[in-house]
């Protein structure tokens, strides 16, 4: 064998072992304030193999979420789901939310959610408690971006610290 075939293999073989296919387990929420509603208006994207792992993990269905054979069970199953790991608290108490909908962006996950009669005057603080795919994945990290009343913040999220909480 040439020398430069044995300088290219020692050379580059090493890196071959970094470049093995990482996933990452993320979540991007949306908090805005629509003034003309009276309401806090968020966006959720997740991964749509992620909720199909989750669906078949916790509760035993293959969703086959965003194909022409998704399961009926699963919007049922995702409302459920979310309702237990995705919490808002304003002034320190848990406000109910209505899930509006959900649609599929290429390989995302939209779910859009809203809590009504909102007075932004009479708000102190908004938490947000995010523990989607959190018991599903270890390292999920769920990002949550503020933007209200002229005042933005971001948080990441993990499982040992999955809330964050904006104060007026």
């Amino acid at each position: 064998m040439k020398l430069s075939k044995k300088i290219f293999i020692l050379l580059v073989l090493p890196l071959f072992a970094f470049t093995s296919l990482h996933k990452f387990y993320v979540s991007v929420t949306n908090i805005s304030y629509a003034e003309k509603n009276d309401a806090l208006q968020i966006t959720t994207r997740l991964f749509i193999d992620d909720l199909d792992a989750l669906l078949k993990e916790r509760y035993a269905i293959n969703a086959k979420l965003a194909t022409e054979e998704e399961s009926e069970q699963a919007d049922a199953f995702l409302e459920r789901y979310l309702r237990a790991k995705f919490k808002v608290e304003i002034n320190n108490e848990n406000r109910p939310y209505q899930i509006i909908g959900r649609k599929y962006d290429n390989d995302v996950c939209i779910f859009y959610i809203e809590l009504e009669e909102i007075k932004l005057s009479s708000v102190k603080s908004i938490q947000i408690r995010n523990e989607l795919l959190m018991d599903l994945f270890d390292d999920q990290q769920n990002v949550v971006h503020f933007k209200i009343n002229g005042k933005k913040k971001s948080f990441v999220l993990i499982k040992s610290d999955a809330k964050g909480m904006l104060k007026f």
